[in-house]
């Protein structure tokens, strides 16, 4: 099971330095992967009251292609997109910065796609929030297509693109995509189309019933249900410190997670040192690097 880091995009502000600081170390440490959230637009709670999301306005958030770009340079970690909210963003577009972070790293990219909660984003990026479901359904394999083609053509409900293609191709064809979501639609979608999920709860019955729903998808797909990676998210508290973390990483590689994912955000920690050092302790714990 690989174990990586999320990047803790809504803690670190704009602060370039503490964004190399961050991705060099976590590498040292013996971590194989960042995993980046992703918002391009964060809504005015004054105006949006009353405004229930995680986020708003003054929650910082680096956009993760270019992002990727930076970090391919400073390490040879996996980078992740965990995710990018798909439906909200142009096909091609998102094929053609994938398949640039794909070439700088060296074909260590994953796509994580999800579809996302907030209308406020859909409306300012120029996208339909009712059917960003079915705009994603359509985008994934399309999204392949653009990877292993030279030329596409393709009339959708969405997207129409005529004998174009992209170039330079990615490493990976395709990229692997990874699906997000916390509903049976997202669950059957990892299932009929993705290369692997990101479950929102921990290891228990809940995630019973949504791989059940991922794996029941998978074979009228034409695809092996054994084939489709998972990864699991463990959030580091301070009231459970280390010993909890590697315990729930534990009941992550015993439920079948291919890979995991340590979160420090939202654990009050104050700065990019503050984060650093909550994952080397967990690095060491975890007997990373050794």
């Amino acid at each position: 099971m690989q174990i990586g880091v999320v990047f803790p995009q809504s803690e670190l502000g704009g602060d370039a330095g503490a964004v190399r600081a961050y991705a060099t170390q976590v590498e040292a440490f013996g971590f194989g992967h960042i995993l980046v959230y992703d918002h391009v637009l964060g809504a005015d709670p004054a105006h949006h009251a009353p405004w229930r999301g995680p986020y708003d306005v003054d929650t910082t958030f680096h956009e993760p292609f270019v992002l990727f770009g930076y970090v391919a340079a400073l390490t040879s970690l996996e980078l992740v997109t965990g995710i990018v909210i798909v439906a909200q963003r142009q096909t091609a577009l998102v094929a053609k910065q994938a398949a640039e972070v794909d070439l700088l790293t060296g074909g260590r990219f994953r796509l994580g796609i999800g579809i996302g909660w907030n209308p406020v984003e859909y409306e300012a990026l120029g996208q339909d929030f009712s059917s960003r479901g079915r705009r994603a359904d359509e985008q994934i394999p399309l999204l392949r297509r653009l990877w292993t083609e030279r030329a596409v053509t393709f009339a959708g409900e969405f997207d129409r693109i005529t004998a174009a293609g992209l170039a330079p191709p990615p490493r990976q064809r395709p990229i692997p995509i990874w699906v997000g979501g916390s509903s049976d639609p997202a669950y059957r979608r990892a299932g009929r189309l993705g290369d692997g999920w990101f479950p929102q709860m921990p290891p228990g019955d809940r995630l019973d019933e949504a791989r059940s729903v991922v794996e029941a998808a998978a074979p009228g797909a034409g695809r092996d249900p054994a084939t489709i990676g998972m990864e699991g998210r463990v959030s580091w508290t301070s009231a459970g410190g280390t010993d909890r973390l590697v315990h729930h990483v534990g009941r992550w590689d015993a439920a079948g997670a291919t890979h995991v994912s340590i979160n420090t955000m939202g654990a009050g920690l104050a700065s990019v040192d503050d984060h650093l050092r909550v994952l080397g302790e967990s690095a060491s714990a975890l007997g990373l690097g050794a």
